[in-house]
């Protein structure tokens, strides 16, 4: 049996889609990796999110075992046996405990919430919110484009345009959302082909109808409360159920900038001369 006792230890603040990119390359890497989660977390696609662990008690997401651990002792054992260990933890309290060499923030918030440069020997952010030399070492880009998974030392990510990217023309409309508070309730499994006009889910009894033809990459768990305008659910005009299950391009990107920043090491961490670039906003790389 394979173990990582000696693997250095990632702790992996979110496990939604682009955190589970993140967290499979470090695993096929060979590092041991620690995803933490909020107690009902929020994951659209949840066929390809390591935070589906916390109501299903485990996923395998493209031969990686993420499994719910019960504490930290559960989630060591996890992680020896070369699995993802999944705890719940929405305020970091494992972090004073583990004390691991590295965190990466993958919660997309998309603003400065409570991560900082103190919290490990290197720290890196995932996408806007996040300033290199403030409150983390080093920041991935997110933005789809020439600088996607780009790791920036100093200054910050582009900024969020607040669009989905486009696929085949359709950019909001891919995004299905709540039409008012309440409770969500799926009318539709992750894979199923839809059609224009059908109703895929309700909240407080208010459908939420699809504008096209497509099929469901990700929607919400049953039962959860929601509020008007949140996001529930997202619909792939490209027609192909395979792409439902499999981590995406953006993710493995994102990961292969992380897993780049943690190869880099603390040398990296001061400006290379001769060999920066610089993002749209004049961020140097």
């Amino acid at each position: 049996m394979q173990t990582l006792a000696a693997a250095p230890l990632v702790l992996i603040r979110g496990g939604g889609d682009l955190a589970t990119g993140i967290a499979h390359r470090l695993r096929r890497a060979g590092l041991a990796v620690l995803v933490t989660e909020l107690p009902q977390p929020l994951t659209v696609r949840r066929a390809v999110a390591f935070a589906e662990a916390v109501y299903e008690g485990e996923i395998e997401v493209e031969g990686i075992t993420a499994r719910r651990a019960p504490d930290l002792q559960a989630a060591l054992i996890c992680i020896n046996v070369g699995e993802v260990a999944v705890l719940v933890d929405d305020v970091g309290l494992s972090l004073p405990r583990l004390q691991p060499p590295i965190v990466v923030d993958a919660r997309m918030a998309k603003q400065p919430l409570d991560t900082r440069l103190t919290d490990a020997p290197l720290v890196i952010g995932i996408g806007p919110g996040f300033v290199a030399g403030e409150n983390c070492h080093a920041v991935v880009e997110t933005n789809r484009g020439h600088n996607l998974g780009r790791v920036y030392w100093q200054g910050c990510a582009e900024t969020d345009t607040g669009q989905p990217e486009a696929v085949q023309g359709f950019t909001g409309q891919r995004v299905l959302r709540a039409p008012s508070d309440g409770l969500f309730i799926g009318h539709a499994r992750i894979g199923d082909k839809i059609k224009a006009g059908e109703a895929l889910a309700s909240v407080a009894g208010q459908p939420i109808i699809t504008t096209f033809d497509g099929v469901l990459r990700g929607i919400l768990h049953d039962g959860i409360p929601v509020t008007a305008g949140m996001k529930v659910g997202d619909l792939d005009p490209r027609g192909r159920p395979d792409y439902c299950f499999t981590i995406s391009d953006k993710a493995r990107a994102v990961g292969g900038g992380v897993l780049e920043a943690i190869l880099a090491g603390v040398d990296k961490r001061r400006p290379q001369p001769g060999n920066s670039t610089t993002n749209s906003q004049g961020v140097s790389a």
